[in-house]
């Protein structure tokens, strides 16, 4: 017979999927088995925990993981159930997880899952021990430079793959594509994606660092940038656009798009917003004052990343994750996001997450001061300072747009900022 009252281990998965989930579930209930410890997969993240329902969890072992590292998804299902909105949902977790006799819990997650795994701890009071396996193809955590989320570089690998086939068919059929690639507040995927793919260019939040965005220096660097290949020659291009860029906008150009829903974050669904759509009616307008005609696809690539089979990569990457999440427990360590850091285990302290100013986990945004970033800038077909000192270019530029230089130049020269 079982006994009830014997501490057990519990894993959940908070936020959206990304590859690699399965296999830190599946290292971290092989070690726990190991330790002699149950392993008890609590199905759909909070939610559940937050009702006080006890009955969608389900006992792990070895048989019930075997394999399934090898596949995308998560076993336990997931979900963005938010406990921190109400000081009795958190309450409520943590009595769900006395309840279940679970001492020790492995959340897997981005940075609102990471913010929850938190609070959780600090309002269990030491009865709980908790840490937190960072998870997003964002790769917007908070963790040390050149150190990823997971998922993040199958999400990357596999929309390399979708944009290739893309620039072939745009070349094909000399069209553009709108390629909006998932990316919450950080452009890393879109970046990471067209830089790979030598994209014509990518357009990452972090490029407008200071006050709102207005929705016409997107079009304008969009049609900036059709015009300048048109000018060479050219009637195809590739632009990939992070997601993020949304969160950005003026709230004046926010006004006028569709109704906008948020999630149990408090944040902008932002892949329900069709800024795909938009642009390309936005620039096809701008493009008509020309008289240019340009056949334009706009394409919103994410939900087919999210849940990939993993790449090596993060196969590996994710089994280690969750061996180290595990053992760390057992070790009697608490309160830590889980990093692996030139090759050896590095428990973060979830106080080091934390923005000080806002209290909740740090985002890592895009460097855009980076020699990385540069290289990939320099190698973007968009308007830059050149195409306005050189008089011939500028002269080329405006004759494709059917305007007189100094017309070109006063409409597109507020494009060009310090640096860029």
């Amino acid at each position: 017979m079982a006994d009830k009252t014997k501490k057990k281990m519990g894993i959940l998965v908070g936020g959206g999927p990304a590859p690699g989930i399965n296999s830190v579930i599946g290292a971290a209930t092989i070690h726990a088995e190991l330790a002699g410890v149950e392993m008890v997969g609590i199905q759909d993240g909070f939610e559940w925990l937050m009702e006080g329902d006890l009955s969608h969890t389900q006992p792990l072992a070895t048989k019930d993981i075997s394999r399934s590292h090898f596949r995308g998804g998560s076993i336990i299902g997931i979900s963005r159930a938010n406990p921190t909105k109400k000081e009795e949902l958190i309450d409520r977790c943590v009595q769900s997880l006395q309840r279940l006799n679970v001492d020790k819990l492995v959340t897997i997650g981005g940075d609102d899952t990471g913010f929850s795994a938190y609070k959780l701890e600090q309002k269990s009071k030491g009865q709980i021990s908790v840490v937190h396996v960072p998870k997003t193809i964002d790769n917007d955590l908070d963790l040390p430079a050149e150190t990823f989320t997971f998922g993040f570089q199958t999400a990357r690998h596999v929309g390399v793959e979708i944009v290739k086939n893309l620039m072939v068919d745009a070349r094909t059929t000399h069209r553009w594509y709108f390629v909006i690639a998932m990316g919450r507040k950080a452009g890393h995927l879109a970046l990471g994606i067209g830089k790979s793919m030598g994209a014509t260019l990518t357009l990452v939040p972090e490029e407008f660092p200071s006050g709102r965005l207005a929705l016409k220096t997107i079009v304008d660097t969009l049609v900036g940038a059709i015009v300048k290949r048109l000018s060479d020659g050219l009637r195809d291009g590739v632009a990939v656009l992070a997601e993020g860029l949304v969160e950005k906008l003026d709230e004046v150009d926010l006004a006028d798009l569709p109704e906008i829903e948020r999630d149990a974050h408090g944040h902008i669904r932002i892949a329900e917003v069709n800024i795909g759509e938009i642009l390309k009616a936005q620039v096809h307008a701008r493009l008509k004052e020309f008289g240019i005609k340009a056949t334009i696809v706009a394409k919103n690539i994410g939900y087919e990343l999210r849940c990939c089979d993993p790449i090596p990569f993060d196969m590996e990457y994710t089994r280690d994750l969750g061996f180290y999440a595990a053992r760390h427990l057992l070790a009697g360590g608490t309160g830590a996001l889980i990093s692996i850091q030139n090759g050896k285990f590095k428990p973060i302290p979830f106080g080091e997450i934390l923005d000080p100013q806002t209290g909740r986990t740090r985002v890592r945004m895009v460097d855009v001061t980076s020699d990385g970033f540069r290289t990939a800038a320099a190698y973007m077909i968009r308007l830059r300072k050149p195409d306005f000192d050189d008089a011939q270019a500028l002269a080329r530029r405006a004759a494709t747009a059917h305007l007189a230089p100094d017309e070109f130049k006063r409409q597109f020269s507020h494009l060009i900022e310090a640096g860029r």
